[in-house]
């Protein structure tokens, strides 16, 4: 498959800027302080959702001020592509959160199929309690269910195609300092 790189540079030199760096910085310091106040007595395994949660992991992860066990898993609809399809497990979790609370940090939350099967995945595997995080709430009514919600959130952004932070355009930009809206999608 040939990468057509400046049509990628192209998309970041036309993409609007919806949050800044130090607006995303921001943000994440708000969602720390709250896992702080809520999950800090709870042992909390937490699993960051690769390849989009890497970057809001890393960056949240050093603001945590609890001991927890890590681990990571890896699942997605879009593989590459900008439309989502079936879900595709790469790597299920491999420590066990039988009868723990787990944290999920992803990037964002869309129309939320994929976050939905994670924690339906980690409550049928005996997790006692399942919380998620988010960089990003896409506002919109397209929600895999009416009810689902992240329990912390960074952002909420308008119903765009996004990237960086952790989220990419056709694989490309998850380390763009900001959160960009590709221009006419």
């Amino acid at each position: 498959m040939s990468v057509d790189l400046a049509h990628i540079r192209q998309v970041m030199a036309e993409a609007d800027c919806l949050y800044n760096d130090a607006e995303v910085e921001a943000a994440i310091g708000r969602v720390a302080e709250a896992i702080n106040g809520e999950l800090a007595e709870s042992n909390p395994v937490v699993f960051c959702v690769m390849n989009g949660g890497l970057i809001f992991a890393g960056k949240l992860l050093p603001k945590l001020n609890f001991p927890l066990e890590l681990s990571y898993l890896h699942a997605t609809r879009y593989r590459n592509e900008t439309t989502g399809g079936e879900l595709f497990w790469k790597a299920k979790p491999e420590i066990s959160f039988i009868d723990r609370d787990v944290l999920i940090i992803d990037d964002i939350l869309d129309e939320g199929h994929t976050l939905s099967a994670i924690i339906d995945f980690c409550r049928h595997a005996g997790a006692r309690k399942v919380h998620t995080a988010v960089l990003i709430d896409k506002e919109h009514n397209r929600k895999a269910s009416p009810d689902l919600k992240a329990d912390y959130v960074g952002l909420s952004c308008i119903d765009r195609y996004i990237f960086g932070y952790g989220m990419d355009y056709k694989g490309y930009w998850r380390n763009a300092p900001g959160i960009y809206a590709v221009k006419g999608l």
